[in-house]
């Protein structure tokens, strides 16, 4: 709470009617309301009031007590008031022979208020936390915690609840945060008091305030009315509020917000009230949070189109047989966009009273740009996106391009939901393309998951997804980190051609083994990606906290095309899908040894030592020729985190 000084003046030989708060103090000079030629004064009160004089008086048990020139009396009640005026104080003045020179009452109404939310987070709303006012990350921590409302109770006609006007459907108020004003007083505040509750200008774009009537849930606080009073009920009373988000955090916005309930005090005639007393409570606004490929998949999700039955079958048997949903996007919607990925991330907003999953809608803006508001926005599933205004979109702006680490421990930091990962270009390069400041900016504003940015535009299409992945592992760090390798590749082919089989061939229109690996403009230009792959390795060991041995390399070839930015030369099996100890891999169609794909024996005995299990799905026509894979044309909603996010030591 926030207590004003108040200082109160008396006079003798009157009666002052005073209004105050349970807590609070209330300060009179004494010398300064002393009848002339006063010496000494004494107090009585009421049992309720309790007060003090400072400096403390030299005299011991003795009244009246000396004046000495700057006598305060500050006084408190302990306990509301049942009726108006039904404490006293008085102040009897004396002078040089003790004779009595006037004497000055007070008649003291006392109200008791505490504007209360969940400070604690333990989803219940507890009575007046003293931490209520401020907020502070880690078990220990404190501090109220606010949804941003960006779902949609209506599944017709629909709009974010934030965006609508009122609270249309009482089942939305569970994605807000309760708030509850207790007071306690008598049947009706003194005549010109009065209570309102009150935001800033700065937070009025981030949060509104409805109240709990009768039928209905009044707005009380928002853009359009930063203050309003707020009716007090007499006796003892609660009075229900719901609290809303409206933006997450951003680069302008820390995702702080704070809201103030005041008791006003009318002043003179043109003269505005005055706060007397003013109890406030902080909101965080909960963060956008991603998922990585070490949490239980939920749904999956992938598109159908003219060409891509090979590849649906392969998808829609992969995910029946691991035990979950398969969500296929249809014609009609992704009006032949068929990259799924690059389209959307799924992610979740959490509290301990509510979470749900938001997907983040990418500024990409392709044909499937309607499927994440039409289809996935819905009753607790909530909708963001981040619009580059005044930037150009690039392949690097297409959510291939964003992923996120499983948990790490980096020199002693623990990053217990992981960290988000971007390619971007090389940071010394003049010219290049950027994922757009406007989405990085919203990234980083999260706090929770720190992000990272590789080098990914020396790549022709310039996605991480291109070059790496996580797959979970058995062993206290629970995950691999899974990387493209065009050296692993040439050792592979080359011990292929030194086991005699320099004839097998890759797949239709390639060459054999052997001319593979003679092919001087492969080994001109195997060293480029490699070089890109190996810093960007270095990156993620030092960032992620990794080792060696923590990394598994895969053999993928890269060549290199216009713009001297690289493909995958064959199907790219990094570029995977990953549910639980299932892994969906494009099939690379490499070198048949003793009848088996080269390449599929390779992976599938890096995987098994994992506990994994490999599925290699057909994606050459519909998704490699047009530089994309597995990953790129799916997508999959998993569990939340069992960690709380506000339990982060920051």
């Amino acid at each position: 709470m926030i207590i004003h000084p108040r200082t109160l003046r008396i006079e003798y030989g009157k009666t002052t009617k005073v209004m105050c708060v349970v807590g609070t103090e209330l300060t009179v000079n004494i010398d300064r309301s002393a009848p002339p030629s006063s010496k000494y004064f004494s107090v009585q009160c009421s049992p309720r009031v309790q007060y003090r004089i400072s400096p403390p008086p030299l005299e011991s048990g003795t009244l009246p007590t000396s004046l000495n020139g700057n006598t305060m009396l500050l006084f408190t009640m302990d306990t509301a008031s049942e009726v108006g005026n039904d404490s006293k104080l008085s102040v009897m003045y004396y002078g040089e022979k003790t004779e009595v020179l006037g004497k000055a009452v007070v008649h003291l109404t006392a109200v008791e208020i505490s504007l209360d939310v969940d400070a604690d987070r333990d989803g219940q709303v507890e009575r007046n936390n003293p931490n209520k006012g401020s907020w502070m990350w880690g078990p220990n921590g404190h501090g109220a915690i606010l949804l941003v409302n960006c779902d949609s109770e209506h599944t017709y006609g629909k709009r974010r609840d934030s965006e609508r006007a009122e609270v249309s459907r009482v089942s939305d108020l569970k994605d807000m945060s309760p708030m509850v004003l207790r007071t306690s007083g008598p049947a009706k505040l003194p005549e010109g008091y009065k209570l309102t509750m009150h935001i800033s200008q700065g937070d009025a774009e981030s949060v509104r305030v409805f109240r709990t009537r009768s039928t209905d849930y009044p707005l009380v606080l928002g853009s359009e009315d930063l203050s309003k009073e707020v009716p007090y009920l007499g006796g003892n009373a609660e009075m229900n509020f719901y609290v809303e988000g409206l933006r997450f955090p951003d680069k302008d916005f820390e995702g702080l917000i704070s809201i103030s309930l005041s008791l006003l005090e009318p002043s003179s005639q043109g003269f505005p009230e005055t706060p007397i007393f003013t109890d406030r409570v902080v909101f965080r606004v909960a963060p956008w949070i991603m998922t990585p490929n070490t949490l239980n998949p939920l749904e999956v999700f992938v598109c159908s189109t003219s060409d891509n039955y090979q590849f649906l079958k392969g998808m829609r048997r992969l995910v029946e047989n691991s035990g979950y949903k398969l969500k296929v996007c249809h014609e009609y919607m992704n009006r032949g966009d068929r990259w799924m990925q690059d389209e959307i991330e799924f992610g979740y907003i959490d509290s301990p009273h509510q979470r749900f999953p938001v997907v983040l809608d990418s500024p990409r803006d392709g044909e499937l740009q309607d499927f994440p508001y039409d289809v996935l926005l819905g009753p607790d599933f909530g909708y963001v996106t981040r619009t580059a205004y005044d930037e150009e979109v690039s392949s690097l702006d297409s959510f291939g391009n964003l992923e996120v680490s499983p948990p790490v421990i980096v020199n002693g930091k623990i990053y217990p939901l992981g960290r988000i990962i971007i390619g971007v270009a090389f940071p010394t390069a003049t010219k290049g393309r950027n994922m757009t400041k406007v989405v990085q900016d919203f990234l980083w504003a999260q706090k929770v998951q720190e992000p990272i940015a590789l080098f990914s535009d020396w790549l022709l299409v310039g996605h991480v997804d291109e070059f790496m992945t996580f797959v979970p592992a058995p062993d206290k760090k629970g995950f691999r980190l899974l990387l493209a390798s065009p050296d692993a590749g040439y050792k592979l082919f080359r011990g292929l051609q030194n086991d005699g089989h320099g004839q097998a061939k890759m797949f239709d229109g390639r060459p054999s083994v052997k001319r593979l690996i003679s092919l001087s403009q492969y080994v001109v230009t195997a060293a480029v990606p490699q070089s890109c792959i190996d810093w960007n390795r270095d990156v993620l060991k030092r960032e992620l906290g990794l080792d060696d041995d923590d990394i598994i390399d895969l053999p993928i070839l890269f060549h290199v095309m216009e713009e001297n930015r690289a493909v995958a030369y064959y199907p790219d099996m990094v570029n995977m899908i990953v549910l639980g100890k299932n892994l969906g891999i494009p099939k690379p169609f490499g070198p048949k040894v003793d009848g088996r794909c080269a390449l599929e024996a390779e992976m599938t005995s890096l995987m098994e030592g994992l506990g994994l299990r490999c599925t290699y799905i057909d994606d050459f026509a519909s998704y490699h020729k047009l530089l994309g894979e597995v990953h790129c044309g799916s997508n999959v909603r998993r569990e939340p985190f069992s960690f709380k996010w506000w339990n982060l030591e920051m």
